[in-house]
Parts: structure tokens; C-alpha cells; sequence
């Protein structure tokens, strides 16, 4: 929906989770010299001030990034996510956060492309002033669903798509697994990473999206879930979950170790889960 505004949330636990797991896929890519392309589907606007009154309201990057910022962790995994999150505050104070096309343009190399879709004009306008500069990266302002399709197959062809809608409009849900199942018959050596929120029982719809997609008939298909309280009945996100389709070897290894070592800085309930399939 239009009224969605990532600087809500910018920073929590759900970014945490997401972030790790693009530095992560980012970092395989970039394994070999071959140039690689990165699609992501809902943009925003890329960098965030955790100290705009929209940030503030409800002060999410307190159940993520501000409970890590102060740790030194051991796990290289964890550095790199703290590095590039201390990139875009050069004083060493917490007050930015980078979205998903800040953290993709920061781990990626000169050879890589970017290609950004948002809807919303005051978040392409962010991302513009913020990206537009970079001759690797396109900004394109279209509706994600019919964007993807579009830009799909990339050039490069090897590459990674994600794909993280706000869920507000629960016609998402569907619109995911169509996009899904048409996007890897474009591009099936794409690596496709889908968020998806964890939500309270009487509007949790992460169950339907999951066993709609495995039942996809997909080869290789994993999800990887963050929880960090008890489920509620009503009201709220207890956590959050993305979806992999052609994961890269060795990702799962490096998500449970990155996850051993952070849990316990994030809360007492927290707990991470990788299920498989294929």
C-alpha cells in the first residue's frame, strides 16, 4: 500500500535478519570475477535517520541494529554487517541505517549492476539523490510486481532478486507467489530471496505463503526464520522469515553461525530457524 513507509521500521530486527542474509548472498557472488546483477523489488529510500520523528515513533532499530552497535562480534559475517552499517555514520554515532539498495551498493564491485524499484515518489526521490550518482545502479519508479517481470532476465545474468513488500495489502501475498513462479521460468539461475513477515495468530499469513511457494515445484528451496518474542494473539511482528530459491552453497552454515553469536545480544526469547527443501 502507498501508505507504507519502511522509515518506520528502518533498523529492527526484521533489517537484521534481511541484511545478514544479502551480505551473505552478496559475498558469494562476488566469489567469482564475473560481473553479477541485483534487482530489489521495494527499494524505499535506501538510507534512514533514525532520529526523523517517522524512526522515532515507534523506535524499531531498538530491537535490532542499536542492541548490536556497541558489540565487537567474532563472526566475519557480523563484522561485515557492522561495517557497512558504520559506513554511513563516519562519526561512529548510530543516527543512519542503510536499506537493502545502501547495503547492496556498499558490498558490491565495480563489474556489478543495480536496478531499484519503488512506487513511491518521496522515496524514489530519496534514493535518487541518494544512489542516482552510481553508474552501476538504475532507479526505476514502477509497480514492483510488473517491474521484475520486466527487468528479467538481467544482464548480467548471474545475479540475485529480492523481494519484500510490505505485506499491508494482503493481495501481496498472492502477488509474491505469481511473481515467484514466473520470475524463475525467466530467469531460473536467479538466486530469488523473499521477506515475509511473522505476524500475530489472527493475521499471520506466513504459513500460506511458505507451503504455496515449496509446493511451487521449485528444486531447492529453504527458509530462514527470526523470532525475538512469543507469538501474539491480536497484535504485532514476533519475527520474520525469508525465503531462498537456488541458495548458494554453504549459506545456511554461514546464517546459523552468524545467528549463534547474535541471539543473545538481541533478547532472551530470540531464536533462529533454517528449514529445507530439495
Amino acid at each position: 500500500m502507498l501508505s507504507y513507509r519502511h522509515s518506520f521500521h528502518s533498523g529492527n530486527h526484521a533489517d537484521l535478519l534481511k541484511h545478514l542474509l544479502l551480505l551473505a548472498l552478496l559475498q558469494k557472488l562476488a566469489e567469482k570475477d564475473k560481473p553479477f546483477s541485483y534487482i530489489d523489488s521495494h527499494s524505499g529510500a535506501g538510507i534512514y535517520d533514525l532520529r526523523s520523528a517517522s524512526a522515532q515513533m515507534n523506535k524499531e532499530h531498538e530491537t535490532g541494529i542499536a542492541r548490536l552497535w556497541q558489540h565487537e562480534f567474532v563472526n566475519p559475517l557480523l563484522q561485515r554487517y557492522l561495517s557497512c552499517v558504520r559506513s554511513v555514520n563516519p562519526d561512529e554515532q548510530l543516527h543512519y541505517y542503510p536499506g537493502s539498495p545502501g547495503v547492496a551498493q556498499w558490498a558490491m564491485r565495480a563489474q556489478d549492476r543495480l536496478a531499484l524499484l519503488d512506487l513511491q515518489s518521496e522515496e524514489i526521490d530519496i534514493l535518487r539523490s541518494f544512489l542516482g550518482r552510481d553508474e552501476r545502479v538504475s532507479i526505476h519508479q514502477r509497480d514492483a510486481f510488473e517491474g521484475l517481470l520486466a527487468l528479467t532476465p538481467p544482464q548480467p545474468r548471474r545475479g540475485m532478486v529480492l523481494i519484500d513488500p510490505s505485506y499491508e495489502n494482503k493481495a501481496d501475498y498472492q502477488r509474491v507467489v505469481a511473481a515467484v513462479q514466473k520470475l524463475q521460468r525467466r530467469w531460473p539461475v536467479g538466486v530469488i530471496a523473499i521477506w515475509y513477515p511473522l505476524l500475530a495468530k489472527a493475521r499471520d499469513q506466513s504459513a500460506w505463503l511458505k507451503a504455496n511457494l515449496m509446493r511451487a515445484g521449485f528444486g531447492d528451496i529453504s527458509s530462514y526464520e527470526l523470532r525475538i518474542c512469543a507469538q501474539s494473539d491480536e497484535y504485532g511482528m514476533y519475527g520474520s522469515g525469508m525465503l531462498l530459491i537456488n541458495t548458494p552453497w554453504q549459506t545456511q552454515a554461514q546464517m546459523q553461525a552468524a545467528f549463534d553469536e547474535v541471539l543473545p545480544a538481541l533478547a532472551p526469547e530470540a531464536s533462529f530457524e533454517i528449514q529445507t527443501q530439495g
